[in-house]
């Protein structure tokens, strides 16, 4: 099987490459790159395969909260890319297997940025995340200005000495 037909089972579907007019979410990657569909990531579909041969995996020693079954056991994956020297270190739980897989799509996604920079799905998400927050930020400082405007307008309103009636 080549790089390029691999894809990820999930469940009892298959996904296989299609012809680029049948569906736009299998479209072929970019020239170069081989592309692996992510579980659990719909928006971020297409990302470079890992190939084994150009990864160093080693375990090391955790640190941080949790004692002793931090502190004296190899679970923490340290994974280093060797054609880009990009290292991935992941501890995020006391599983080897998980954090071995958790390396391998933090990885993938550095792997992404490294290749197509500004273009890569991890960055153009996180500016839109970003917008998302300016726009939400903004929206409730003018709705608190116009609170404020409302309540000088009340205050004014009900002084004594302004009878309008």
């Amino acid at each position: 099987m080549s790089g390029l037909a691999l894809f990820l089972r999930r469940s009892s579907r298959v996904l296989w490459r299609a012809s680029p007019g049948v569906l736009p979410l299998l479209r072929p990657p970019p020239a170069g790159l081989t592309c692996v569909v992510t579980a659990g990531k719909k928006d971020l579909i297409h990302l470079p395969a890992l190939i084994e041969d150009e990864l160093e995996e080693q375990f090391v020693r955790g640190s941080g909260p949790g004692g002793q079954a931090t502190n004296k056991t190899s679970n923490c994956v340290v994974l280093k890319h060797i054609p880009t020297g990009i290292v991935v270190k992941c501890h995020q739980t006391r599983s080897v297997d998980i954090n071995r897989k958790r390396a391998r799509d933090i990885m993938r996604e550095k792997l992404d940025v490294a290749y197509k920079g500004e273009l890569s799905d991890v960055v153009v998400k996180k500016k839109e995340s970003m917008q998302r927050k300016q726009e939400k930020r903004r929206k409730a400082n003018e709705n608190l200005e116009r609170k404020r405007q409302f309540k000088e307008a009340l205050a004014a309103d009900s002084k004594p000495g302004n009878d309008t009636v």
